[in-house]
């Protein structure tokens, strides 16, 4: 790891704690670089914000793609005061980052109330069997529009 590897880590603790002293919600913090600038900053802001998904990777995405014109973070770098939970991860994933460095890790953050284990066993069992029902509805309907996905002409694709 780089001094300036530390460096963004560093920056990404401060975050946290940014979020923290402002009550906007746990402690974590992220920072997205490329080509050695930082282009987008988040905090948690879940009680804030009053919203679930507003955990500090997904605001640093939001406010790096906006930055950046861009929906994708090919050849970005990815500082993040934590282990990304599930959501995160899958919205990292989505946005294509070459590299994630965390700090604490998933254990760190269920010791700080912060557990997310319920949701990885979640994602390993059948549908049927999860803790909130997900049925398929009408899914010759929804196939249907990727079918017409498929054919548009004029698509951005991702």
């Amino acid at each position: 790891m780089s001094a300036e590897d530390l460096k963004f880590m560093q920056r990404a603790f401060e975050l946290a704690r940014k979020g923290m002293q402002s009550n906007a919600g746990g402690p974590f913090g992220c920072v997205i670089v490329k080509d050695g600038r930082i282009v987008g900053e988040g905090w948690n802001r879940v009680t804030s914000d009053n919203d679930p998904t507003a955990h500090a990777e997904v605001v640093a995405i939001r406010d790096a793609c906006k930055n950046l014109s861009s929906f994708q973070l090919e050849d970005c770098t990815v500082y993040t005061s934590c282990e990304p939970c599930p959501m995160c991860l899958g919205a990292l994933y989505w946005a294509r980052p070459r590299v994630i460095f965390f700090a604490g890790t998933r254990e760190d953050a269920a010791f700080g109330g912060f557990d997310d284990d319920f949701i990885y066993k979640e994602l390993d069992r059948p549908r049927e069997e999860r803790t909130i029902p997900l049925t398929s509805l009408l899914a010759a309907e929804g196939r249907e529009l990727f079918v017409e996905w498929l054919n548009k002409a004029d698509k951005t694709g991702y």
